[in-house]
């Protein structure tokens, strides 16, 4: 294997400089060999984290060089340098911290929006540490495979009618079938039925009307359900049911399966996309500012419409 080795040296008055190079050295996962010289494997994207450094360090009167290395003998011991075991197996223990405290927090609002922000800042902790993890083994695998189990849990707890999968067999359906239609689903919806509700209003039903219901139950005979068991459209497989509209009705645009995969991650997590976050808190904020279901869907409309423009200019189709 190749790896990179930045050397650095400054001045004795250079410690500001020193733990600037030193924090943005261990975000990126590297490690000490020794005081001043630090070790990458030769991964895509790392030479220009080291030239970075190196170059900061150089404008501030000190010196620094990338030597590029291929280690003799069992990589010289370099691979248990980036052992994160340590780290995984307390990030585990984090995890494992809120999903006890959960059966407990899921009658109290306030304690259960505290789990949520827990579970969020948890997310982004094993992405960081994901990314640095340079040799990935059944750690890692095991605490995604948790935080996914405890994200799919609270879920279940601010949404108890939340679908259950069912099994990935999707019916093609026509669109003509589909048109001026009452559509039907669970009442405060959150990310996965506006994404839904937004995909029926722009391609699939123009004329859509909505029905937002206390209970699924509630559903009248001749409204066209979603995102609720039993319902025409819902989850399918690891699909959630923007997804599972998506496939129904063959709407297959780049734009639309990046906007599929940030739903996705928003309503069941997985790979966080770079617009998750800002979506999320827009979302989050729309639904603490409108008590009406209507008005949420009128005001996340053109959240899901702008989000669709700038996926479809960054992605054009062919031709």
């Amino acid at each position: 294997m190749n790896w990179l080795i930045l050397v650095i040296s400054l001045p004795a008055d250079g410690n500001t400089t020193r733990m600037r190079a030193w924090r943005a050295l261990k975000g990126a996962g590297a490690a000490a060999l020794r005081d001043g010289v630090y070790l990458l494997p030769d991964l895509p994207g790392q030479d220009a984290v080291l030239r970075t450094i190196g170059d900061d360090v150089r404008q501030h009167g000190g010196d620094a060089w990338l030597l590029y290395a291929r280690a003799d003998g069992e990589d010289a011991g370099f691979p248990e340098r980036f052992d994160r075991q340590a780290a995984w197996n307390a990030m585990g223990r984090d995890i494992a911290a809120v999903a006890q405290q959960l059966p407990m927090a899921a009658s109290q609002p306030a304690a259960l929006a505290d789990a949520a922000r827990q579970t969020r800042r948890l997310r982004k902790h094993v992405e960081q540490l994901a990314g640095i993890d340079f040799f990935p083994g059944t750690a890692q695998q095991q605490v995604a495979g948790a935080l996914r189990e405890l994200e799919l849990r609270l879920a279940r707890a601010e949404s108890p009618d939340e679908p259950t999968p069912a099994a990935d067999g999707i019916a093609p359906r026509q669109r003509a079938d589909f048109t001026h239609r009452t559509w039907a689903t669970r009442a405060r919806p959150r990310v996965d039925r506006l994404a839904s509700a937004w995909l029926i209003c722009r391609f699939i039903d123009p004329h859509a009307r909505f029905a937002w219901l206390q209970s699924p139950a509630d559903c009248p005979d001749d409204a066209v359900g979603f995102d609720f068991d039993g319902a025409t459209f819902s989850h399918a497989g690891e699909r959630v049911t923007f997804e599972t509209l998506l496939a129904a009705f063959s709407l297959q645009t780049p734009a639309l399966a990046r906007l599929a995969d940030l739903v996705h991650f928003l309503d069941v997590g997985g790979i966080a996309p770079p617009e998750a976050a800002g979506v999320e808190r827009v979302l989050r904020g729309l639904r603490e500012a409108l008590a009406d279901d209507d008005a949420l869907l009128h005001a996340a409309l053109p959240l899901f419409d702008g989000l669709y423009a700038d996926f479809s200019a960054t992605n054009p189709l062919p031709g």
